[in-house]
């Protein structure tokens, strides 16, 4: 169980003009705004939920998996995790959670990953039998037998990742964070990192967080989202309700005989050929029943079908909503 109540985090950024005699000024007296992180931040997460937390960029979604994983410290509120505070009981925390940082390493550059693994063992303290068991694990969930004797800096970063991922759970983490776990990634292992959460969610109960831009992984993985703002949470919601709730889009695909489509206030055609065009409605503009009859009235319609706005034109309305 996660618990986060009322937390709130800020930061002294200095700041000062381009230029020598700005710079020479800066060295005797340094210009700081404060920078409001997260403002009073509260949301419950239960065991084995996986939820999608998203935001613009510098929307505080880093800060909270710091403070949830216990390397900052909050101004003030309140978070507990399976019973702990996580940084005033981080020893104990971190034996019961894994974090991903899709733009940072746990495995050392220039060494095999067997190597980094085996560290990271002795560093969690993990038994012997437990360790060779999750090792095989892994190993096989996500197809590392052919990397575990190259040095991290020869790795793709595709293959990077799926090690980052396998390096975080081999002490078999109760919560596990992914900050953008498929940055960078191609479409094969986006796809294998997204079957292995799902997997791993489905047998072990393993409770996971994901912070992404990247709208698939959220629409794969998340039930529910969390949305956060200026520092704030905005929303928090289940995913299917939210899309039939906000879809501001929909795509129309036609196929026709006779005649020319007409021209809609509202649609925007995204495919044309002859006989089939696929449209964008915007559905405050142009409901879909009114852009079907207009279109009845002009050719004769073989064939039809509407479909809801992706998970991207969610966000984005969602941004627009509430002004982020």
């Amino acid at each position: 169980m996660i618990t986060m109540r009322e937390i709130s985090k800020s930061f002294r950024v200095s700041r000062r003009k381009a230029g020598f005699a700005a710079a020479a000024k800066a060295l005797f007296h340094k210009e700081y705004d404060v920078v409001q992180a997260l403002d009073r931040v509260s949301f419950t997460i239960g065991d084995g939920e996986m939820v999608g937390y998203i935001g613009p960029n510098g929307a505080g979604k880093s800060s909270t998996i710091k403070i949830m994983s216990g390397i900052l410290t909050p101004d003030s509120g309140q978070c507990v995790i399976n019973g702990r505070v996580p940084w005033k009981n981080r020893v104990e925390h971190v034996r019961e959670i894994g974090v991903v940082f899709g733009q940072r390493s746990q495995l050392w550059w220039d060494v095999p990953v067997a190597d980094s693994f085996e560290l990271l063992r002795d560093i969690y303290q993990v038994p012997e039998q437990t360790y060779r068991h999750n090792v095989e694990e892994l190993t096989e969930l996500l197809d590392l037998s052919t990397l575990l004797r190259t040095p991290t800096r020869q790795l793709s970063l595709g293959q990077r990742m799926r090690c980052e991922i396998a390096a975080s759970l081999l002490h078999g983490p109760k919560v596990l964070f992914l900050d953008e776990p498929t940055i960078g990634l191609d479409a094969v292992s986006k796809l294998a990192v997204r079957e292995f959460i799902k997997r791993l969610n489905r047998e072990k109960k393993t409770t996971v967080i994901l912070t992404t831009h990247d709208m698939q992984d959220i629409e794969a993985l998340a039930s529910r989202i969390l949305l956060i703002g200026r520092g704030r949470i905005l929303m928090d919601g289940d995913l299917q309700t939210l899309k039939k709730e906000n879809t501001v889009y929909k795509t129309l695909t036609v196929e026709y005989s006779g005649g020319q489509l007409p021209q809609l206030a509202g649609a925007t055609v995204q495919q044309s050929r002859p006989g089939r065009a696929t449209l964008r409605l915007d559905v405050g503009v142009l409901p879909v029943p009114e852009a079907i009859a207009a279109i009845s009235r002009q050719v004769g319609v073989t064939d039809l079908s509407v479909t809801g706005g992706s998970v991207d034109d969610l966000v984005v309305s969602l941004y627009q909503k509430y002004h982020i």
